[in-house]
């Protein structure tokens, strides 16, 4: 599976964004003079960010009886160590009679933004709801609260919540915006509704003029999950064709061409990163070696790569290793050598079938006393079906 879990790197950028924001319209809400407040009126009238938004925005602004504490909490809210303090007086202010509907969105709006960097994931999401409820912000603080919302419902693993929370912003906001659409195909990912998530990935690909490479491997997962084998190979090659050098985008390729059954391609592109000496942990090598097992006479390479990969000490000499070179050199008639090899991997094996295979191969280039031996290994390791043990150890 390609491209799991890239969710929290994408959830920490739109949250930052978001606080950003946040910080930003709060200023003007906290009153801090009037010539402040006209000019960040003036800068939000400016930068829409929901021009399509169906919500008419509310006329209420602050209250006139509430300035003193509004100004309050925006000030120790920009103090460090007051965060307790800054929290008593968002729930102090919500309480009070006195606040409207958009002091109170203000003070949940800061309350959020608190609790979040307390890292109270629960309580942000309560506060944000409750903006959301108050109703009293202004379109830009109102939708990123909502989007806010969403992300970290999608952060704590409640799916279905955050989808709904989604599914609400983009309907009454008519966002277009490919960094907020790309969360909800990353949801939408997640939750293995692949099909689901390729239209709204390929919405916020198309939107961007320069695409991030992790949207694009997002939906090339996408396509590969969803069966659309060639979408997703469509999308590798483009990647890797941007990226020569890239090594991650060059395995990625690779593991769309095995998913799609293109096994020699797969080699292909493996092999050009081998040659060129990118290829440099186990993982890299284990990949090509295997690949090349699985194709009709590449034992040469087969043994070519890990012999490599075991002399730069980038492969382990384990069992899965030295299994592959067996049979390698086994199936290229070098049989010496596959001998070697078996002997390296049976005494590694769970059970004693590895021996057993040891066994016969001496039996058969007439080594009797080394196949009974290795036979009575392969009993003691335990067998399903033993019988061919036995008649090796009955050998005069």
């Amino acid at each position: 599976m390609l491209y799991r879990n890239s969710k929290h790197a994408l959830l920490s950028l739109a949250i930052t964004v978001a606080l950003g924001a946040g910080v930003v319209a709060t200023a003007a809400a906290a009153g801090v003079g009037q010539r402040a407040e006209r000019q960040s009126k003036k800068s939000q009238k400016e930068e829409v960010k929901y021009p399509q938004a169906t919500r008419e925005e509310p006329k209420v602004k602050a209250s006139t009886k509430m300035q003193k504490q509004l100004n309050k909490l925006f000030s120790d809210y920009q103090e460090e160590g007051k965060e307790d303090q800054s929290l008593a007086l968002v729930d102090e202010i919500i309480a009070d009679p006195k606040a409207n509907e958009y002091d109170k969105s203000v003070a949940a709006q800061i309350g959020a933004q608190l609790a979040y960097g307390k890292d109270d994931s629960a309580k942000a999401k309560t506060y944000l709801g409750q903006v959301l409820e108050f109703n009293g912000l202004d379109n830009n603080g109102h939708y990123q609260s909502m989007f806010f919302l969403a992300q970290l419902q999608l952060q704590d693993d409640e799916n279905e919540k955050s989808l709904a929370t989604l599914d609400r912003f983009f309907n009454e906001t008519k966002s277009q915006n490919p960094d907020e659409l790309v969360v909800k195909g990353q949801l939408l990912y997640n939750m293995e509704r692949y099909s689901d998530a390729i239209p709204v990935l390929k919405q916020a690909v198309d939107a961007s003029p320069e695409p991030k490479d992790s949207w694009v491997q997002l939906l090339m997962a996408s396509y590969a999950e969803a069966g659309q084998s060639q979408q997703a190979i469509t999308l590798a090659e483009q990647m890797a064709a941007k990226n020569p050098n890239d090594k991650k985008v060059q395995m990625n390729l690779a593991s769309v061409y095995l998913q799609a059954d293109q096994v020699d391609k797969a080699a292909a592109t493996l092999e050009k990163l081998r040659a060129s000496g990118q290829m440099t942990d186990e993982r890299e090598y284990r990949q090509l070696y295997t690949t090349y097992a699985n194709m009709d006479g590449k034992e040469k390479q087969v043994i070519d790569v890990i012999n490599e990969g075991l002399q730069k000490g980038v492969l382990k000499d384990d069992y899965q290793t030295n299994l592959a070179l067996a049979q390698s050199y086994y199936y290229s008639e070098q049989i010496p050598q596959a001998i070697d090899a078996w002997k390296k991997a049976a005494p590694l094996s769970e059970n004693g079938e590895t021996y057993l295979n040891l066994a016969r191969v001496l039996w058969q280039e007439d080594r009797i006393p080394e196949a009974k031996q290795a036979a009575q290994s392969a009993l003691d390791k335990g067998l399903k079906n033993p019988a061919d043990a036995k008649k090796i150890l009955a050998l005069p």
